[in-house]
This record gives C-alpha cells, structure tokens and sequence, in this order.
C-alpha cells in the first residue's frame, strides 16, 4: 500500500456514521489518497465526522492508519459518574438520558490529534472558493441533531444562522463529539445561541442523515467539475446495527432483553438507516459509492483488538483501490446526466 506520485485530482467525499466501524472510512480515504485523488471538502457524521476532520486537515495516506492505531477504544468507553455503578448504574444512566459514556476522552483525542496536524478552529479550515456560498467555504462540514430545535444542522455552515455564533472562532473537536453523541450511549453536547440565550442539545448526527451524501452537490443544475465520492460500512450478516450492535444488548445491563426495548432498538436502527437507505437504492448514487465491508465487527466494539482493527483498515483501503480502478468520471456523467439534468441537478456529485 505504498504511495506513489499520481497527478492530484480533486474530489468531494461524504463519509457514513459507524462508531468503530469507522477504521474502515480511514483506510478507504487513505486509498483515495493514495491514488491522487485529494479531497476538497469533506462531509461526515459520527464517525465520518471524525476521519474527515483528520483528512480535512491535512492527514493522507498511511498517516490516516497511524492516526486509526492511536485510537484506544478501551479509553471512548469511560464511563460517565452513575454509570460506574455496579449493576444497576447502566440501566439509570440509560434511563436518566445521559448517557453510559462521558466522551471526554474521545473529545480530548481528537482536539489533540486535530492539534498536531495544526488544526484547531474552523476558521484554520476555510478554503478560498467563489464558487461556494460563503458560509459553507470550509473544508470539512460535520452533520448534527439539534433535539432543542428539533431540525438536522451542519456546522460550521450553520453557526452563525442557527446559533449566533462566528463559526471561525469555534472548535472542530467540539463539533466531532457533538456528531458522535449516540443517543443513550454518550452524553449529549450543549451548544448556547449567542442572540438568544437558548441553549440546545446536540446528538449524533446519524439520527437524522448517517450518510449525506447529498450534502455537497451543487444543486444550481449546472455540470459539477469533479465527483462526490461516498464511503458507507456494511456489515455482516446485515447492513447497520442489527444484532451485532444491540443497542440495549444485555452486556450493558445483565438482564433478557425486554420486547419494547427490542422495538425501540429497530426503531432506532430504521431511523438512522431508512432515508439513507433509500437514498443508496438511486442508481446515481450507488454508483459513486464505495462499501466497505466491517465483517463481524460493530457499531460499539470497543474491545477490537489491534489486528481486527488492522485488518477493517485494510479492508477500507482495498475496496477503495477496487472502486477507483473500475470508476470513470466521463462515463459517469454521460450516464447519469443524460435526459435528465432538471430531475438530477444537485444529485449527481461535485461543487463546481
């Protein structure tokens, strides 16, 4: 998997939620990469929120895997306070809607590592592109639930419109952990409206959209200059979370689980993946989309172990060397634009 000299070719990327299914996003874009294609603005959510930060600032390549290693996922897992309880302390801090896990080591790793690459606002990730409105002129856009206003929000795009705020001045780290906030499992993220005083509670951003795909295509018709690559995880023996990843397995609370809770859990499970799913079916879509598949390995598996974790990373890297080998950008265009510009502007994939 060793770099070579490619000309550079730009590229927009749209990277799925997957918790720590996500080593497969970084191996994937690792790939692109590689093969010279550089990407010009990034789109993620949870877990593609946080491998496009890296990838937005700069990381490339084997930099991407050696960032994925010093992710200890033993350490995402803390804990919060009354979770710690013996027994019954999962089952209340579920209940009590904060969350199994604090985040706060997973907020403190990615400011670090975003840090080292010289990154630390949003501001430090504007890019120079007239061709953009200006409040999405940012390399990277993080997709959030906002449960206060009740609406999906991308930041920084919507700092300043939904929030008051100057999105320059604001933390990439803090909008990575508000898009990694899995309902029940982390501790939401709060966010205060400088005009207003409100303050609303941000959640993972795959409630909502896990794959938005559609989040940077341009939608004034025009031909796009370059693609939009998607990156979406599957895994065995079905796509999501599924039985792999129960979200109210009993490992958490060491009681059957009971039948609503199973019913909330494929509520949860459609929610996320539904739209998305139907979005993925669109023969323009599929066919910019790259699938990586995770095998056995979930949504929450903090305890992989170094060589799975290695081997999802490789499986990344190899589906998107396959992709890019077979996809043609000419072709591409000739098939899905054909006879039906008007119906597909802004569903085809590029910025320009």
């Amino acid at each position: 998997m060793a770099t070579t000299a490619r000309r550079r070719r730009p590229a927009d990327l749209v990277l799925e939620g997957g918790g720590v299914k996500g080593i497969g996003l970084a191996g994937a874009v690792a790939a692109m990469t590689d093969r010279g294609w550089e990407p010009h603005r990034i789109s993620g959510t949870s877990a593609g929120a946080l491998v496009g930060a890296m990838a937005a600032a700069g990381a490339a390549g084997e930099q991407l895997g050696e960032i994925t290693a010093r992710l200890n996922f033993r350490e995402v897992a803390d804990r919060s306070g009354i979770a710690r309880l013996p027994l019954a302390g999962p089952a209340l801090a579920f209940l009590g809607g904060q969350g199994l896990y604090q985040g706060e080591w997973l907020h403190t790793w990615v400011a670090e590592e975003l840090a080292a690459l010289g990154v630390h606002t949003f501001g430090d990730l504007r890019i120079d592109d007239p061709s953009l409105p200006p409040a999405q002129r940012y390399r990277l856009v993080v997709t959030c639930s906002d449960l206060t206003l009740g609406q999906l929000v991308r930041l920084p795009w919507d700092y300043r419109t939904v929030y008051g705020l100057d999105p320059d001045e604001q933390p990439v780290a803090d909008a990575v952990r508000a898009s990694m906030a899995i309902p029940f499992l982390f501790k939401p993220t709060t966010l205060t409206n400088a005009r207003t005083g409100v303050t609303s509670t941000l959640v993972d951003g795959g409630l909502l959209s896990n794959f938005p795909i559609d989040s940077l295509d341009r939608t004034d018709g025009r031909e796009p200059a370059f693609p939009t690559f998607g990156v979406t995880i599957t895994t065995a023996p079905k796509p999501g979370i599924g039985d792999n990843v129960a979200l109210f397995h009993s490992r958490w609370f060491d009681i059957p689980q009971p039948a609503p809770l199973r019913l909330l859990e494929q509520l949860i499970t459609t929610m996320i993946l539904g739209r998305d799913q139907a979005v993925l079916n669109q023969p323009w879509v599929a066919a910019r989309t790259i699938h990586v598949d995770a095998g056995a390995v979930g949504l929450l598996d903090f305890g992989i172990t170094p060589a799975r974790a290695r081997a999802l990373y490789d499986a990344g890297y190899v589906a998107a060397e396959e992709f890019l080998a077979r996809f043609d950008w000419r072709a591409y265009k000739r098939r899905f634009r054909r006879d039906s510009q008007e119906a597909m502007a802004g569903s085809i994939g590029g910025t320009r």
